[in-house]
């Protein structure tokens, strides 16, 4: 289809860049983007479900830091598949969403430097837990009215 509306735009494959056209998804079938989007999706809870019984093992803070933020990361990626790398990077950094976008990578990077090069197990628990809060929030930003939602009950539940 969305081939179809380009060709009727004037805009044909030839017009657009090497760049785009490997990175547009639209020339995968549904079936095979959306197999790939599980399959990523997948691995990326797996991951996080790895990397939290890794936590309760001895030295296991570092690992969980490690494969909960690949696998917040994998289930990150897998809506490219859906949707496509630059419409998704496109959406990420949309005005709604911008902040939350921010905080979000840099909570996955935080995470990663916490556990490997600086070696702080408790910083490293601490930017987990903001990953976790930054990408729930970062989600809500999808759904309509979502995060006035939760601004309501949280605001209920203080007052």
């Amino acid at each position: 289809m969305e081939k179809l509306r380009r060709v009727l735009s004037g805009q044909d494959d030839e017009e657009q860049g090497l760049t785009s056209q490997a990175l547009d998804t639209s020339s995968l079938s549904f079936s095979t983007r959306l197999k790939w989007f599980a399959i990523c999706f997948a691995s990326g809870v797996v991951f996080s479900i790895l990397g939290t019984g890794l936590l309760w093992l001895p030295g296991g803070l570092k690992l969980f830091a490690v494969f909960y933020t690949f696998g917040n990361i994998a289930a990150l990626a897998s809506t490219c598949f859906l949707m496509g790398p630059m419409k998704q990077l496109k959406k990420m950094f949309e005005a709604t969403r911008l902040l939350a976008t921010i905080v979000m990578i840099l909570c996955l990077i935080f995470t990663l430097c916490a556990a490997l090069w600086w070696h702080k197990k408790g910083l490293a628990l601490l930017f987990c837990i903001l990953q976790f809060l930054s990408m729930t929030w970062y989600s809500l930003s999808y759904i309509p009215f979502a995060r006035d939602a939760v601004i309501k009950c949280c605001s209920s539940l203080i007052s």
